[in-house]
């Protein structure tokens, strides 16, 4: 199968007309003719990715997060960014990032069908038209009324993470959520707005964190790559249903930190 071939199957799925003016997203680098034979899913291209990728001679590298986000000046060793760049180019490597687009269409549901979130709507808004709403997050009942505590265990279970940060009272008791992946402390208006009694998200720093509280809504965070790295399965579930005679790996799920 063509790159291009690939490429359609992703937009039809998560279409380019989604993703944010800002982003940067789509083929990144490698030629749309090459035939495809093996996929390599990952959330970020980081050193050990694109290694990793080399070794299984991949022909594309599919991640969620752009390599390329910034305008590069030039691409050669001495900038890490531009290393990458090279060593993709050099071993023929296609490379796809499907990021706001794919927030909007598969992120945002995905993250709320594992809360088994009832009555889902979306939460932020970026595309309407007479047939439907589309947009980032996700807000909806919990599958029943629960401390805020149990909650906290529910995202852990469901998300497969080791820990979460709790803003509020673990006692409180919470029956609706939103869900935001990523990097959510833009959208605490937006999940006060639904009416959520917990946001579930990540990257909320310690003044965002209580301020919510302060406004009644809770904070349960469980990391951007926590919730986020759903991205990996998803897509490989997605490209083993919609694609014949092209193998597939995915980057081994670990945590970016440890904590101690």
């Amino acid at each position: 199968m063509k790159c291009y071939e690939i490429i359609e199957k992703l937009e039809t799925l998560s279409p380019a007309s989604y993703a944010e003016s800002w982003d940067n997203i789509g083929l990144l680098a490698g030629r749309r003719d090459k035939e495809i034979k093996t996929i390599y899913i990952a959330l970020d291209a980081t050193d050990d990715v694109i290694e990793e990728a080399v070794r299984l001679k991949a022909d594309f590298l599919l991640t969620h997060h752009p390599l390329i986000f910034h305008k590069l000046s030039r691409v050669n060793s001495d900038d890490f960014i531009g290393r990458r760049v090279f060593q993709l180019i050099q071993n023929d490597i296609c490379y796809y990032a499907m990021h706001t687009n794919f927030d909007v269409m598969g992120m945002a549901d995905a993250a709320a069908d594992e809360l088994k979130l009832h009555n889902s709507q979306v939460l932020n808004v970026t595309y309407e038209d007479d047939i439907s709403k589309e947009g980032c997050g996700r807000f909806g009942r919990l599958p029943r009324k629960m401390s805020l505590a149990e909650c906290a265990e529910l995202v852990k279970s469901v998300y497969q993470v080791p820990n979460v940060r709790v803003f509020g009272e673990l006692t409180d008791m919470v029956e609706t959520a939103a869900v935001m992946p990523g990097s959510g402390g833009s959208y605490i208006q937006d999940a006060l707005r639904s009416g959520a009694d917990v946001m579930i998200t990540g990257d909320i720093d310690h003044h965002e964190g209580i301020d919510a509280v302060a406004q009644g809504l809770n904070i349960i965070d469980a990391g951007h790559y926590g919730i986020e790295k759903l991205f990996i399965p998803y897509m490989k579930e997605f490209l083993h249903r919609e694609l014949q005679g092209v193998e597939l790996y995915e980057a081994k799920i670990r945590e970016p930190f440890t904590v101690i």
